[in-house]
């Protein structure tokens, strides 16, 4: 088995959103004069079009401490 390592739970960060699909063509509904259908591009507003999030830094004050 060669090529990149498939993601799993514990390396993907896959946006919450947009489930990994962050960009979309929308149609119109119509044509333009080429016969070319007009469509507009859509993105995520929370991963800004790249489908995954960054990393989650912990702080210390993220921890909860059992006393």
């Amino acid at each position: 088995m060669t090529g990149p390592i498939p993601a799993t739970a514990t390396n993907a960060r896959i946006c919450p959103d947009c489930d990994g699909f962050a960009s979309v063509r929308v149609t119109l509904g119509g044509r333009d004069r080429h016969g070319h259908l007009r469509t507009i591009t859509a993105h995520c507003r929370a991963c800004h079009g790249t489908g995954t999030l960054p990393v989650r830094r912990f702080r210390a004050t993220d921890w909860e401490v059992a006393a």
